[in-house]
């Protein structure tokens, strides 16, 4: 069912700032109980009996089934054009999942397979509602600047992003167990969910019959190459998980202060969302060079044995992600047609899934043998991404 026009649910209609600051709100709320859950999800499957092949097998298979599935919910949005549906949907499982791994200690021998159940199922729920809300939040930011507003959403979802690990940290401090933390993230999934059906009767989303674009049912050639040139700037990028890994293997980073240095480099991603979706707004999409350069700098310097160099490194890490969750998906809605744009998230989603794992596995293996060579093999990767970037901005 199609979302119902303001004029008939007797609701003022959100002007695109304040759409594009709603769903930065909802993301904020969202972002809080899935981080905070995600900050111990290892520690609590482990109390619950998992091995730490366990451990791996369900939080891998949560994150690509939160990509890849998005092969199927992006054309089934462009399709339905139920896009709003779909993102209250999904942003539905997460509010739902995420409190109820907190019954999961009191299962006994079920309560490992429930758990697992619940932080799939949770990431599902991110595979079907983000290529419909991405559809949504261009079609806003178009009227402001996709740059600005993309990175506006973004710097509002890293604020929860922030926030989430560090309340459930406190939390447990106050219980001393993960249960009543878990419990309570309840509370900002709630005001996630009202205040996202509170923007759906103010903001419908047309139909793709409504927006003058003919659905042509192929993507264009310039976003394969950009999907390309991105999955790449992807595969080349550490993961947190290797930088962390290090920084406790090395000494220099205190485990308890490994969750503080993900916050910063949250809170660093922010900025650099912002910074660069202003950029794009006025220099174009030649902004996004930044990316392959901030991810290129990052190994030498979150991998060498110097505390001040593994932070520095680290806030580079969160600056990349920070835009390529942000002014890369502005370029994307600039390079495909309004009908077509959930598709394209979807298409885009799986390309990077697929190149983070790879990625994600080559740079563990490198690190066994050398962290030079690291650096060297994803900063080929990095200039590979450059020069395909290149291409794609020159096609017409």
């Amino acid at each position: 069912m199609r979302s119902p026009s303001p004029a008939l649910t007797n609701a003022p209609a959100l002007g695109p700032w304040r759409a594009i600051l709603g769903f930065g709100l909802v993301s904020l709320a969202a972002d809080m109980v899935y981080e905070g859950a995600r900050s111990i999800t290892g520690p609590l499957l482990a109390g619950l009996g998992a091995s730490a092949l366990v451990v791996g097998l369900v939080t891998g298979a949560g994150e690509a089934a939160a990509l890849l599935l998005r092969l199927v919910s992006g054309p089934l949005a462009d399709r339905t054009a139920r896009y709003w549906s779909l993102t209250i949907a999904g942003y539905g499982l997460t509010a739902i999942c995420v409190p109820l791994l907190a019954v999961t200690p009191l299962l006994g021998g079920a309560g490992l397979a429930v758990a697992a159940v619940l932080i799939v199922t949770e990431r599902i729920g991110k595979a079907i509602r983000s290529p419909a809300k991405s559809a949504l939040l261009a079609e806003a930011a178009g009227a402001v600047g996709r740059g600005r507003g993309f990175a506006v959403h973004k710097a509002l979802d890293q604020i929860g992003a922030f926030a989430g690990p560090l309340l459930v940290a406190a939390l447990i401090v106050v219980f001393t167990e993960p249960g009543p933390a878990l419990a309570l993230l309840a509370i900002p999934g709630a005001a996630a969910m009202i205040l996202l059906v509170w923007i759906r009767r103010r903001f419908p989303a047309p139909s793709p019959q409504d927006r003058g674009v003919p659905d042509t049912g192929r993507l264009p050639r310039r976003f394969h190459w950009f999907a390309v040139s991105a999955g790449l700037a992807t595969g080349g990028l550490l993961t947190f998980g290797l930088i962390s890994y290090h920084a406790a293997e090395t000494g220099r980073i205190p485990i308890a202060a490994v969750p503080v240095l993900y916050a910063a480099a949250m809170a660093a991603g922010g900025l650099a969302a912002l910074a660069s979706g202003h950029l794009y707004d006025r220099w174009g999409a030649r902004v996004l060079y930044a990316l392959p350069v901030l991810a290129a700098a990052t190994p030498a310097l979150a991998l060498s044995g110097g505390t001040a160099a593994i932070v520095a490194g680290t806030m580079l890490w969160g600056a990349a992600v920070g835009v390529q969750d942000s002014t890369v998906k502005a370029l994307v809605a600039d390079l495909v047609a309004a009908p077509r744009r959930a598709t394209a998230y979807g298409v885009f989603a799986a390309v990077q899934g697929v190149a983070a794992l790879a990625g994600g596995v080559l740079a563990g293996a490198l690190y066994e043998q050398s962290t030079a060579l690291l650096a060297v093999v994803f900063a080929v990767a990095q200039a590979a991404s450059a020069i395909l970037l290149t291409v794609t901005l020159r096609m017409r």
